[in-house]
């Protein structure tokens, strides 16, 4: 029997997200023994810097992806798992990035503690994120917004004890797939809170040429993929990350119509440029390229260079 090992973060929703891929590969590929393997990442490790870009900063590269990246191409693991919004948009020479697999969770932002209507005037919100911030105070310019980092235990306990906020700002996919939904006070409209590129979906990272990505080639969902391909295209248009207030959300129609919104924020709430387009899912890449250039156009590069990080701090794309 082949073994393969499969890594990723350590948190628990890293590996609620293993057992969710492993559930359907194992059936798959019932010839393979797969062994889970965690790896800790600088953002992981450092709980003490603000920012994620920061972190980066110190890590030499994302703060989310570096270390199992090196240990893929070192042969230590296999196959990583990742939060696709967590991975950056180019892949290191001798890594690819799988089709996307299964199906994407839930894409929206959702508030813990409170909902938006009944969060009192000056309440303190906690997240770490510039677009969630800026998308925030866009429409409820009053709130205070406390930065936060940590996996999803730790920022849900940000509601408890004698300096409690107010509410939280985390993913539905994360709260869903943890098995805390009850948790959730409001889903909060796309419309108003465009998602991060790949928010609430999986990516696959395997070694070019290796045993693993042969047996994966054929798997994943091509239509998933279109969509998050379109996002994560211009994502790396605009040279972003997760410290860049970027939303984009693609959906793919029964006829192949692909369409992608998306939004560049300022992260005072003072100001947002938004665009649309559609294309098919034959071309995702195409419809990016489009969908920026149109964001850039409406002159969305004015609130970009203000918060994007040094070329050397975020990621590779």
């Amino acid at each position: 029997m082949v073994t393969m090992v499969v890594g990723s973060r350590a948190s628990r929703l890293a590996r609620a997200q293993v057992r969710e891929w492993l559930a359907v590969t194992r059936q798959q590929f019932p010839q393979v023994k797969f062994k889970q393997r965690v790896i800790l990442e600088g953002g992981d490790e450092d709980r003490e810097t603000p920012t994620l870009a920061e972190v980066a900063k110190t890590t030499g590269g994302s703060a989310f992806s570096t270390n199992q990246e090196h240990a893929l191409l070192e042969g230590e693991v296999d196959i990583i798992v990742h939060s696709l919004k967590d991975l950056p948009t180019s892949m290191p020479d001798g890594l690819a990035l799988l089709r996307t697999p299964g199906r994407r969770q839930d894409v929206r932002d959702v508030l813990c503690g409170s909902t938006l209507a009944t969060l009192p005037k000056g309440a303190r919100v906690g997240t770490g994120a510039p677009r969630r911030i800026g998308q925030l105070l866009a429409l409820r310019p009053d709130l205070q917004m406390v930065p936060i980092r940590g996996n999803v235990p730790p920022r849900l306990a940000r509601l408890r004890g004698a300096e409690a906020l107010d509410a939280v700002v985390l993913a539905a996919a994360g709260l869903n797939r943890l098995g805390l939904r009850h948790l959730i006070s409001e889903h909060l409209p796309i419309g108003s809170f465009l998602p991060s590129p790949g928010q609430a979906a999986l990516g696959i990272q395997v070694r070019e040429g290796s045993e693993a990505a042969r047996l994966l080639a054929s798997t994943g969902n091509a239509t998933l993929d279109a969509e998050v391909r379109a996002e994560r295209t211009l994502l790396a248009e605009l040279h972003g990350g997760c410290s860049v207030p970027i939303g984009a959300y693609g959906k793919a129609q029964a006829d192949g119509t692909l369409t992608l919104s998306a939004q560049v924020s300022a992260v005072d709430g003072t100001r947002h440029v938004t665009a649309h387009g559609s294309g098919t899912v034959h071309s995702p890449e195409e419809l990016g390229r489009r969908v920026a250039d149109e964001l850039l156009e409406r002159g969305a590069e004015d609130l970009l260079s203000a918060v994007r990080p040094a070329p050397s701090s975020e990621s590779r794309g």
